[in-house]
C-alpha cells in the first residue's frame, strides 16, 4: 500500500486499514508491543471494560500513547439499544470523542448482533451528531439498512466474535462491499493472517480484529503477520487477480514458438 491509499472514515483519515482491539491480552505492556507490531493507527476499547473513574487506578488507557493511536470506543458487551447508546455518550464525556463503534448484542450465547436494537440504537446516535461505525452480520440487507440510517462504515462479522473461524460467508461479503457506498470493515472472528487476506482480497476497507492477536501463542509476532496480511491483501485487490476458469490456460504461448531440432 502507497502513502496515498487512504482511508476515510467519517472526518478521520488513516493509511493503516488494520484495526486491533484491547481485549483479552495477559499483560497491558504485551497489548502495547503488539499494537506497535501490527501497524494500526486506530484501537479499539471497550467503554465498559475501561476505568473511567479511578483517575489514580492503572487503565489500559495509561498504555495507549494518544500522539500515535486514535481511540475508537465501541459499545461491547450492550444487549439493549439505551445501554449502547448510553455507554457511547459515557465515552463521549470521558474520552471527547464523537466517533464510536456500535455492538449490539442478541444474547451472551451467540455473541451474535441484534438487528432490531442495532438500528433502534443507530437512530438515537445519529440524531446525537456521533459518528457511528455499526457492527452487523454478513445480511446484505441489514448492512443497506444500517447505511442508510447514516452509518460512517458498516462492519460485517466474518464469523462470530473470538470464534477463529475466519469468514464463512465470502459471497455475503463481497454482497455487502460491492452495493456500499460506505467503507466496509469486516470485524470479528479472524483467527490467522490469511482470513485476514482473504476479507482484503474481497475488496474490504479495512479488518477489524482481537483475539486473533491477543490469544496466539505469539501475540507480537501474530500482529506482525496480521499487518502484512492486510498489505498484501490490499495490493492483491487493487491488482486484480485473473478470472477462475473450468479449463487450463498455457502459461507460455502454443504459437509462433521456434520448432526444436529435428
Amino acid at each position: 500500500m502507497t502513502p496515498n491509499d487512504v482511508l476515510q472514515l467519517g472526518p478521520y483519515q488513516f493509511t493503516s486499514r488494520l484495526f486491533v482491539g484491547t481485549g483479552k491480552y495477559d499483560t497491558f505492556p504485551l497489548m502495547r508491543e503488539a499494537l506497535e507490531a501490527s501497524g494500526c493507527q486506530v484501537v479499539t476499547v471497550a467503554v465498559r471494560r475501561v476505568n473511567l473513574a479511578d483517575k489514580f487506578k492503572e487503565s489500559l488507557l495509561d498504555f495507549l500513547d494518544p500522539k500515535r493511536y486514535t481511540i475508537l470506543p465501541n459499545t461491547a458487551g450492550c444487549f439493549t439499544a439505551e445501554d449502547a447508546v448510553r455507554t457511547a455518550c459515557l465515552a463521549r464525556e470521558a474520552l471527547g470523542t464523537e466517533w464510536v463503534k456500535l455492538e449490539v448484542l442478541a444474547d451472551p450465547d451467540t455473541l451474535l448482533p441484534d438487528p432490531v436494537e442495532t438500528l433502534k440504537a443507530m437512530a438515537t446516535l445519529i440524531k446525537e451528531k456521533f459518528c457511528v461505525l455499526a457492527y452487523t452480520s454478513d445480511d446484505p440487507v441489514m448492512a443497506r439498512r444500517l447505511e442508510d440510517a447514516g452509518a460512517a462504515s458498516v462492519m460485517p462479522l466474518g464469523s462470530p466474535i473470538g470464534s477463529g473461524q475466519g469468514i464463512l460467508n465470502p459471497a455475503n461479503i463481497r454482497l455487502i462491499i460491492e452495493r456500499a457506498k460506505v467503507p466496509i470493515i469486516v470485524d470479528a472472528g479472524v483467527g490467522t493472517a490469511s482470513d485476514t487476506a482473504i476479507a482484503m482480497e474481497l475488496g474490504a476497507d479495512g479488518v477489524l480484529l482481537n483475539t486473533g492477536v491477543a490469544k496466539a501463542r505469539d501475540p507480537v509476532r501474530m500482529a506482525r503477520a496480521m499487518r502484512l496480511a492486510i498489505e498484501a491483501g490490499r495490493e492483491a485487490f487493487l491488482a486484480g487477480r485473473i478470472p477462475r476458469r473450468p479449463y487450463p490456460s498455457a502459461s507460455s504461448p502454443t504459437e509462433g514458438t521456434i520448432a526444436p531440432s529435428p
